[in-house]
């Protein structure tokens, strides 16, 4: 016997309904997921001293293409879910910032390596100069017991740090981590907005996010004035200790204030670099 074509029809738009609902409601489900880790990420942020506003769960792309979620804080702080429910573990001495989160122990180099590969996720020319210029701007301080050690390549699993591009991310700046476990946080990405910038702003970007893995908070957590705000990012259970030596106050000059302008020259401030002294 044949089936009729209006019968095919009927059965094909049943069908078809029936999993356009079904992913209607996976969807929903996922999303339900993802506001409720969004809701708990807010809730415990608060608790523990950071501004809930500004937490945040988004994708956090790797060097090869491959992303998993991370809990954002302050917009380029990446942290996983178990270092972020964490933070509440750690010493909290609420008062140039730095974390809690250190390098420690007898090891004091840090291999770095720019990414070169391809995907979008390798550097551009522009971006392996800044980084070159970064880190010859850390190496040259005195008094400062860390060293960088920079590649250029693709095999990063075995180095201390990893810069690297992130093309779907098309805003301006970079994202890293806190230090862990005594060694700095290895993944730094700049997004793909860089791209748009000269050779020294992408340097300041970089000099940025390579302070925050080594233990640096931005430098006005206390207002974010530098973004044109009034907030403050909270002590967060990682600390916001303020370095002997430097101003508790805004310093327009350092290299880790929240937000960065077009023409920033990539440099040190003063603060900056007896920050760095004092913390190694």
């Amino acid at each position: 016997m044949k089936t009729s074509f209006f019968k095919k029809s009927l059965l094909s738009l049943s069908v078809c309904t029936l999993l356009f609902t079904s992913c209607e409601k996976e969807e929903n489900y996922e999303q339900a997921d993802q506001n409720s880790d969004l809701t708990r990420a807010k809730a415990y942020a608060e608790k523990i001293g950071y501004n809930p506003e500004h937490i945040s769960i988004s994708d956090f792309v790797f060097p090869d293409g491959t992303s998993e979620e991370r809990i954002y804080i302050e917009d380029d702080i990446a942290l996983t879910e178990a270092d972020f429910y964490a933070l509440e573990d750690m010493n909290s001495i609420a008062k140039q910032y730095r974390t809690t989160n250190l390098v420690t122990g007898t090891n004091r180099t840090i291999d770095v390596i720019g990414y070169t590969g391809g995907g979008g996720q390798g550097l551009t020319n522009t971006q392996r100069t800044a980084l070159q210029w970064a880190v010859d701007n850390y190496n040259r301080l005195s008094g400062v017991s860390l060293t960088f050690r920079l590649t250029f390549g693709t095999d990063y699993q075995d180095k201390d740090m990893v810069i690297y591009r992130n093309p779907s991310n098309s805003g301006a700046g970079g994202s890293a981590g806190f230090p862990s476990s005594g060694r700095p946080n290895k993944f730094v990405q700049l997004y793909a907005g860089m791209d748009a910038y000269d050779t020294n702003v992408n340097e300041h970007v970089i000099t940025h996010e390579i302070g925050h893995s080594v233990g640096f908070r931005h430098t006005d957590f206390f207002s974010r004035a530098s973004c044109g705000q009034n907030t403050n990012e909270g002590d967060g259970g990682v600390g916001a200790i303020r370095v002997p030596g430097t101003p508790s106050g805004y310093d327009a000059t350092s290299v880790m204030l929240a937000c960065f302008g077009a023409n920033e020259d990539g440099e040190f401030g003063s603060n900056d670099i007896i920050a760095l002294q004092d913390m190694y």
